[in-house]
């Protein structure tokens, strides 16, 4: 355990930065918690909130083979007794598994797993964001800013889309922790160009719409893009995240799922593909199309590609230690887990934010 006027100062409030407080808290330790944002949650408090593993670390090398093996065995080692240690503090499961045969986890209520966490961590200061210059440089720092996909420049600096990208996610997570944490001289993890979006209509929405209104039945459609090319022809993952990303290197990062009567029959957890069409604002007849449907097309959707969090940021190992003493880095700030595929951002941030806290206490 650290000295008693040792404290860890935490920057952001979302799933890491608030799981780590509440560790650091009940291992005795010192805490503070700075969220930019007018409240905590970040972006899981926007999410569906299911918390999920490969169900082996062979079937998540397959899935992300480009990802740190030590980052991944961690989340498959350590994500059921995580998940307990969340029901330990009283939270409880909506649902107790994720209905995906590949996967294990838990769904939890997002509002009430925020409030929870952030009575457990003491209390957040939301609307604080201190500048780099007013963190001393030996005072131990845990970031855990959410990546950076709320910043149009290192978007498209690192990920490089056909144009600016829709934002399925809170719009404080911008880049400060991985600036930060460059400045001090941490390294960038291996996946800087890759992302985890989803397909959305075309049109305005808010963060009420970020889970009723995706469009995950790509794999149904045949995929179309504003010139009329065919450009993914082959076997969309389960995931779809490999078409969000292509659809993102397409003009406009948009595209046009065209479906026949099979495809809108399909399911996709509780919903049909008739149902998600039937709520897509930019549905369309296929006569409206700017090129000829091809025949049996039925249903149009025209979609643009949203960026819910990345995928690449700063390097750490299974303690999330950056390299740099007493600089540390948990949740979507962390990159190279889900590198080359698609993987849990609440389960890595909820594993790597309890090992960087003890990691502190030590």
């Amino acid at each position: 355990m650290p000295d008693g006027a040792l404290m860890l100062t935490v920057l952001g409030g979302g799933m890491a930065g608030l799981v780590a407080a509440a560790r650091v808290r009940e291992l005795g330790g010192q805490v503070v918690v700075h969220e930019k944002g007018d409240r905590p949650g970040g972006s899981m408090r926007l999410s569906s909130c299911v918390i999920w593993r490969h169900r082996t670390l062979e079937l998540f090398r397959e899935e992300c083979p480009g990802g740190d093996p030590e980052l991944q065995a961690l989340v498959v080692e350590r994500l059921d007794e995580a998940i307990a240690w969340l029901e330990s503090l009283g939270a409880e499961p909506v649902w107790g598994e994720t209905g995906n045969p590949r996967t294990a986890g838990k769904r939890f209520d997002p509002e009430r797993l925020t409030d929870l966490l952030a009575r457990a961590a003491g209390g957040v200061r939301t609307g604080s964001a201190p500048r780099p210059e007013e963190i001393r440089p030996e005072a131990p720092l845990l970031l855990a800013t959410g990546g950076f996909q709320g910043s149009r420049e290192l978007v498209a600096e690192h990920i490089r889309p056909a144009a600016p990208l829709r934002l399925r996610a809170n719009p404080w997570s911008a880049g400060d922790g991985l600036r930060l944490a460059l400045a001090r001289g941490a390294e960038l993890s291996a996946g800087m160009d890759e992302f985890y979006g989803r397909a959305m209509p075309d049109a305005d929405f808010g963060p009420a719409g970020f889970v009723p209104l995706s469009q995950l039945y790509g794999r149904f459609a045949r995929v179309f893009d504003e010139d009329g090319v065919e450009f993914f022809p082959g076997e969309v993952s389960w995931s779809e995240n490999d078409l969000a990303q292509a659809t993102a290197r397409r003009p406009g990062a948009r595209a046009y799922y065209l479906l026949d009567e099979e495809a809108l029959a399909r399911r996709v957890r509780e919903r049909t593909v008739a149902d998600m069409v039937a709520a897509a604002p930019t549905g369309l007849d296929p006569a409206e199309l700017p090129f000829p449907a091809p025949p049996g097309t039925v249903a149009a959707v025209r979609v643009a590609t949203a960026i819910t969090h990345t995928i690449g940021g700063i390097r750490v190992d299974a303690r999330g230690r950056t390299g740099v003493d007493g600089l540390w880095a948990a949740g979507v700030d962390v990159g190279g887990i889900a590198t080359g595929g698609y993987a849990s951002g609440l389960a890595a941030a909820l594993c790597l934010g309890l090992a960087a806290a003890e990691d502190f206490c030590k």
